[in-house]
C-alpha cells in the first residue's frame, strides 16, 4: 500500500505561480512513475505531467508545456509539480498518483493503482 497526501493549492491570479506537493508513504519510491491529473467541473480526468521516479524523466501534457514542471525528491519520497503562467482553464482539482512498476504508458490514469486526495487550483482572470 502507498498512501498519498497533496497540498500547495488553492486560490491565483492569472500569470501567478502555484507548487503543488506530493508525499508519499507506505512503501520506499525508487522506481516507477509518479503522475499528475487533474478534473475539472463537468469534465474527463486529464493526463498533466508525470515524472519516472529512477531516471527524472518527464513528461507534460501539451497544455501545459513550457509553464509546469514536474520534478521529485527520492529521499523524501515527495514530488513536486511547479505551475508557472497559470490560466483560468487550469482550474481544477490536481490528483497525485504513484506506481511502483517500470511503465510504458505514463499518461494513462488506468496505470496507476495508487491516489492521492487532490487539492483544489482555482484561476482567476
Amino acid at each position: 500500500q502507498v498512501q498519498l497526501v497533496e497540498s500547495g493549492g488553492g486560490l491565483a491570479q492569472a500569470g501567478d505561480s502555484l507548487r503543488l506537493s506530493c508525499a508519499a508513504s507506505g512503501r520506499t519510491l525508487s522506481s516507477g512513475a509518479m503522475g499528475w491529473f487533474r478534473q475539472a467541473p463537468g469534465k474527463e480526468r486529464e493526463f498533466v505531467a508525470a515524472i519516472r521516479l529512477s531516471s527524472g524523466a518527464t513528461h507534460y501534457a501539451d497544455s501545459v508545456k513550457g509553464r509546469f514542471t514536474a520534478s521529485r525528491d527520492n529521499a523524501k519520497m515527495t514530488v513536486f509539480l511547479q505551475m508557472n503562467s497559470l490560466k483560468p482553464e487550469d482550474t481544477a482539482i490536481y490528483y497525485c498518483a504513484v506506481v511502483i512498476n517500470n511503465i510504458l504508458l505514463v499518461r494513462s490514469a488506468a496505470s496507476y493503482p495508487y491516489w492521492g486526495q487532490g487539492t483544489q487550483v482555482t484561476v482567476s482572470s
